[in-house]
Parts: structure tokens; sequence; C-alpha cells
């Protein structure tokens, strides 16, 4: 299977990556299996979830996705070296102070979905949605702190604009701090506004060279 690098992350994956929010919301835990199974036996290596996916279905708290994947790796010996999870943090679980991307609730959310995805780190760390209320420089520390500490190997921003992001690397910039190493913006062949026009235009600027996607600079990964 052809790969390609995403962004700085220092990881390669291959050119499509499963979606994982169906897990535990329209397909059963094994027919979750079933389905992982055979995305990994074509050769493919990176799955997308969410420590949200799937509250919204009815009987869920959110985590579901999450746990069935740490489930299907449990019961695989030797398959966390074959596949690449990307998770994120951020939406709102429906507990106080469970949602956002504060200092104190990406520390607790990153261990929650660790113990739920059953490693002891995640290749690709997402903030799922801006946060208003958090200072953009709170967040890049703290997701920073989780990679010091070996917890995250790499970290992206999901459903920013072009300001928003703009704005983040700027923050980074100007305070020394890390930057988002990939974009999860909506794009795909439905859904094209998001990312054409202004947001596409900024990637190409040469400063982020996100212009051919997934060369190295920013990453884009999109869904």
């Amino acid at each position: 299977m052809m790969t390609r690098p995403l962004g700085k992350t220092g990881f390669s994956i291959a050119p499509l990556v499963f979606g994982g929010n169906v897990f535990g919301w329209t397909i059963d835990e094994k027919t979750s299996f079933a389905f992982l199974d055979a995305f990994v036996d074509h050769g493919f290596d990176a799955i997308d979830t969410a420590d949200v996916y799937s509250r919204w279905a009815e009987g869920n708290q959110g985590g579901e996705s999450e746990t069935i994947i740490g489930r299907w790796l449990q019961a695989r010996p030797g398959m966390r070296d074959k596949v690449k999870f990307f998770t994120k943090v951020g939406s709102d679980l429906g507990l106080p102070g469970h949602k956002g991307l504060s200092k104190a609730w990406i520390q607790q959310a990153v261990d929650d979905s660790l113990r739920r995805l059953n490693t002891d780190y995640i290749d690709l760390y997402f903030s799922h949605w801006p946060d208003p209320q958090t200072p953009v420089a709170e967040t890049l520390e703290a997701f920073h702190s989780l990679q010091q500490a070996g917890k995250i190997r790499a970290m992206g921003a999901s459903n920013l604009d072009a300001m928003q992001l703009a704005g983040a690397l700027e923050v980074a910039r100007k305070g020394g701090l890390p930057a988002w190493q990939v974009l999860q913006p909506e794009y795909n062949l439905y859904h094209r506004s998001a990312f054409e026009g202004a947001l596409c235009d900024l990637l190409r600027q040469p400063r982020y060279r996100g212009g051919d996607l997934l060369q190295p600079g920013l990453g884009v990964l999109n869904r």
C-alpha cells in the first residue's frame, strides 16, 4: 500500500482513514471488529475517532467508539504496531467541565481516551472544535505537554476556519509554542465550501506549505 507523509508529524499513512463514529452507533461491536480487520487486511493503517463518539445515540454517553477500538486492539496482539490512532478532545460530554480545550480538561480527557483505546500513546490528537472560552496559547501548551510526556505523537486541529487557523499559527509563532501539525476540515465531494476558498488559500501560502496537502508542512486530513 502506498503511504504519504502526514505533514510534519514524522509518520506516513495510507491515503484512506477509517472514520470511527459508526462504532457503537450504526454498527455493533462484532461488526466493528470485522470492518477493522478488513480495513487492516487491505493495507490501510489509520483509524480516526473522538471521545464524544457516539454520545448522540440513544443510551450512549460518549466513548463508545474508542472503547470498541480498544477492545479490538486488545483481542489482536501485535496490532498496535500496524495501526495509527487519531482521536479528539473538546466536544461536550454532558458533565460539568467535560468539554472545551482548557489545560485541565485536556489532561484528563487524554488519559480517559488512552484507557478506552487500550494504548499508552495516541498517534495524532486533535482539538475537535474551537473553544472561545480558552486562550489558544493554553491549549497549545497543553498539547505540547502531552507530546513531552509521550502520550501523543502529533497534534492537530479539526473544524477551524481560515481566520481561526491563521490566529492559532500566529499565537504559536509569537509565543514560541508548537503549532498545529495537521488540519482536519470538512471537505468531500458533497461538502466543499468549508475548505475551498479562504482556508485553501491560506494553506497555499509558502509559509504554511499546505497547498499540495500531504507534503511536508501543515498536513491536511479531509473528511
